[in-house]
């Protein structure tokens, strides 16, 4: 089996890096991650933080995360609950990623929006 057929390849529609890309692309996901990169965060602090994501949404994508190793559920067990999330090693390499898409959404916001109304403009 040569080098790149044992890594995935991206391109063939049959690979499971597909499903890899589908999940770390959602726009939920690009917030979550990175926020769990400080440390670990509870239910509440992720609702404070992420705006306009619903309890539904969060409660999937972070049981996607988990699903996929790169995220980890601490549950202490308590009354009342008292349940944290944190990043595992693999969901920490990929944070160092997200971290720099997030950095380049907000430095760029300023072109990407003068590009959609010069877009906007020449299409009226």
């Amino acid at each position: 089996m040569n080098r790149k057929s044992s890594r995935g390849d991206v391109y063939s529609a049959g690979c499971p890096s597909r499903v890899a890309l589908e999940l770390i692309g959602s726009k939920w996901a690009l917030l979550i991650v990175p926020l769990l990169d400080a440390g670990p965060v509870r239910n509440g602090e992720f609702m404070r933080r992420i705006e306009g994501i619903s309890q539904k949404m969060l409660t999937q994508t972070l049981r996607e995360l988990q699903r996929n190793g790169l995220v980890e559920r601490i549950d202490y067990q308590t009354v009342p609950p008292h349940v944290e999330y944190q990043l595992t090693a693999l969901g920490r390499s990929l944070s160092k990623t997200l971290v720099v898409v997030d950095q380049w959404a907000e430095a760029n916001t300023p072109k990407l929006v003068a590009a959609q109304q010069a877009f906007d403009e020449a299409a009226d």
